[in-house]
């Protein structure tokens, strides 16, 4: 009998009520689980508004260990009474340090490990390393009760070099937690499909389905009353092929999910010869800070 996954992307829009936006995730794995869904994905960061739209000292008493975060407290629960497996985006603390970090939990509610962030952007709009460190865990893969899957945050899905190694690791299904939307610097700026096609050229090149879940919604920023952040939603499922198998708008909330096999994806990617006819020996300029 094959192996199949069934993965799921929540897409939804998000408050300061940090109790009501949990509640509101767990919804959403409800209507996931019950429409089947192994593995579910909410978006990054959900636990409240997308903070690092501005450089703000306030915003760090939002931070907890890992293991005593509200976020995680809450689903790991959920994901033992639903038996589904739950990634789960936190903004950690750790003595003095900070990172934007990521909670596997199992499908029994167990706390599998932490993954936390590589790639921290900083620039209009998304000012992320003033909170956070880049993370020191390396790209991390987990086997869980229904697949082993790699994970990345946001914008770690941009570096084809995450994927890779993630695949080369044993990943069966790459997954993405993400907040992304309007650009302040330029507002004719629209990165949703780039976005989508920059992941969906990971599926192709790692011939595994990929899964991004995005925020949603218009976020005013309180201190700046005539600002604000537009998320453009459009959460995806993508197969092998890099084909768009689910989809959801850019203002819809909800849940999406697909099936893919996993035997029959374990034979396709050997077929390709992709990771036969790699060349490591050739790719020095790639670990290289500044290649000659």
């Amino acid at each position: 009998m094959a192996r199949t996954l069934r993965l799921a992307a929540l897409q939804a829009s998000f408050g300061d009520d940090q109790d009501a936006n949990i509640a509101r995730v767990a919804d959403l794995i409800r209507l996931a689980a019950a429409d089947g869904a192994q593995v579910i994905l909410p978006p990054e960061l959900f636990q409240g508004p997308y903070f690092c739209v501005a450089q703000q000292e306030r915003w760090f008493a939002r931070a907890h260990p890992w293991r005593e975060h509200p976020c995680v407290a809450a689903l790991a629960p959920l994901a033992g009474e639903l038996g589904v497996v739950i990634p789960v985006s936190i903004f950690e603390r750790e003595g003095p340090h900070y990172f934007n970090s990521l909670v596997m939990i199992d499908a029994d509610g167990a706390l599998l490990g932490l993954y936390r962030k590589s790639h921290i952007p900083d620039g209009p709009g998304y000012m992320e390393k003033y909170y956070f460190r880049p993370g020191d865990t390396g790209f991390k893969v987990w086997d869980t009760r229904f697949g082993r899957l790699g994970v990345g945050i946001c914008w770690d899905q941009w570096y084809p070099e995450a994927a890779r190694a993630m695949v080369l690791m044993g990943a069966e299904a790459l997954l993405y937690p993400t907040a992304i939307g309007s650009e302040p610097h330029d507002p004719t700026l629209d990165t949703a499909l780039p976005w989508r096609r920059a992941m969906q050229g990971h599926a192709v090149s790692n011939i595994i389905p990929v899964v991004g879940a995005n925020r949603t919604g218009f976020e005013p920023w309180p201190d700046y009353p005539d600002g604000g952040q537009g998320f453009y939603g459009s959460s995806f499922i993508s197969d092998h092929r890099g084909d768009l198998v689910a989809a959801l708008g850019r203002d819809e909330e909800g849940v999406i999910a697909a099936t893919v096999d996993l035997d029959f994806l374990a034979a396709h990617r050997a077929a390709w010869g992709f990771f036969r006819d790699r060349r490591p020996d050739l790719y020095g300029a790639l670990s290289a800070p500044r290649p000659a």
